[in-house]
């Protein structure tokens, strides 16, 4: 993937994959625009990525893409700037681990804001002068969650399945404008996502792909024009598995997992 003359825009970049994200297309020569709420991490990683890199630039935007309006913001910053946005990684997202009816009702509204209304308004805005210039791609970053429904990961599940579905769908409309649409699945990462989450039957640090891991799988696969890809060979087979049986025994079979890990227990994942 060589990169143009645009930006490569990431969100959710001050950790875990999207920060990966950042370093790995900054050593292929890609300037950036890092998007998260905490403005130290983005000028940490900001500051480390110009040092190492020479002749690119990196651009550091805080912003809560929860926030009312933040995605129009976004773009209008971007646009003001003449930062013209080749390629979008939709990265950020949030989970929680518990029973759904017993999660705070705010936490339950940033999930959906995050994981699917942030990353369909940052599709749209961008999407349309990417078709306008007949170049440019988006990589929405969805989960192995999203291929089964999940006891105790009810929303999070739901959420990852919309954008599964949402970014294959993108791969069609969007590939007659000359523009490419991805999306990547990964399985459980050792990132923050379990410390924000909540442990589980699946935070085992051992069977857990490194950030790196991810990123250079989702890079190959984008260099080859994959409209999709689950990263780790593990998670290949379990997504084999999870499309093969019936949806009733996999819901009945991670609810008991869940219930041994305690996390239909009130409050769990809150």
């Amino acid at each position: 993937m060589v990169p143009p003359q645009g930006y490569a825009l990431i969100t959710g970049a001050s950790s875990g994959i999207g920060e990966e994200f950042a370093r790995q297309l900054a050593a292929r020569g890609w300037s950036l625009v890092l998007v998260a709420r905490s403005q130290d991490r983005l000028e940490k990683v900001r500051g480390e990525l110009m040092s190492a890199h020479m002749g690119i630039d990196v651009v550091a935007i805080p912003l809560d893409l929860t926030a009312p309006g933040a995605p129009a913001d976004l773009f209008q910053r971007t646009r003001a700037a003449n930062l013209d946005v080749d390629l979008l990684i939709n990265n950020a997202g949030v989970g929680a681990l518990g029973e759904f009816a017993l999660l705070d009702l705010n936490r339950v509204r940033r999930m959906i804001d995050l994981n699917i209304v942030a990353l369909v308004e940052l599709a749209h805005l961008y999407l349309q002068p990417m078709m306008q210039r007949q170049r440019g791609a988006v990589i929405d970053i969805a989960s192995v969650a999203g291929f089964s429904p999940l006891p105790y990961s009810a929303l999070y599940a739901a959420t990852k399945a919309f954008v599964l579905s949402f970014s294959q769908a993108l791969f069609e409309e969007a590939r007659q404008h000359g523009v490419h649409v991805m999306v990547v699945n990964p399985g459980s990462t050792e990132t923050n996502f379990f410390q924000v989450a909540g442990k589980g039957p699946f935070s085992d640090p051992s069977r857990m792909q490194t950030s790196a891991e991810v990123v250079r799988e989702s890079l190959r696969a984008f260099d080859r024009k994959k409209s999709s890809i689950v990263t780790g060979a593990s998670n290949r087979w379990l997504v084999v598995v999870l499309t093969l049986l019936p949806r009733r025994w996999i819901t009945s079979a991670v609810a008991r997992a869940m219930r041994r890990a305690n996390m239909g227990v009130p409050g769990k994942g809150q």
